[in-house]
């Protein structure tokens, strides 16, 4: 009995979005049940394919992308969702996209075309590119376009 209680509620949030297992597992913890049965309806949900961490972390991916993120905040968010290194290397495999073009889009987004005034505006674009997790080589690219 308590496992179909377990297994309604982890429906219900999957119904509604995407989760990882450690989000499930915390989520459902929250909810009072025991750990024991949690952990064995998230492996049947996970065998039946009805929850994947990869499909999480490729959702999570897009929704990042098209908020102006880079692929080290991505994989750092991945990472503390509780996916493994192999499941964010799978995402990150599976899906192709131009860093420096996502970059110079978050920049022109952010700076819209002004000039960069001095050491210290120019240190804040820095930091604002390297908050958003974009790598040294293509903030300096971004910069140097501008």
């Amino acid at each position: 009995m308590i496992k179909k209680d377990v297994k309604k509620a982890a429906y219900s949030l999957l119904a509604r979005r995407e989760h990882s297992q450690k989000e499930l597992m915390q989520k459902l913890k929250l909810r009072e049940f025991n750990s024991d049965d949690i952990q064995i309806v998230l492996d049947a949900l996970s065998e039946q394919d009805i929850q994947s961490d990869l499909r999480f972390g490729e959702s999570m991916f897009r929704l990042r992308i098209a908020k102006g993120y880079g692929w080290i905040y991505i994989a750092a968010e991945l990472k503390q969702k509780g996916l493994t290194s192999d499941t964010i290397a799978a995402v990150y495999a599976s899906q192709h996209v131009d860093w420096f073009l996502q970059a110079e889009i978050a920049y022109q987004k952010r700076f819209d075309n002004t000039e960069i005034i001095d050491q210290k505006d120019k240190a804040k674009r820095v930091r604002f590119l390297q908050y958003r997790g974009y790598s040294f080589e293509q903030i300096n690219t971004v910069l140097n376009l501008s």
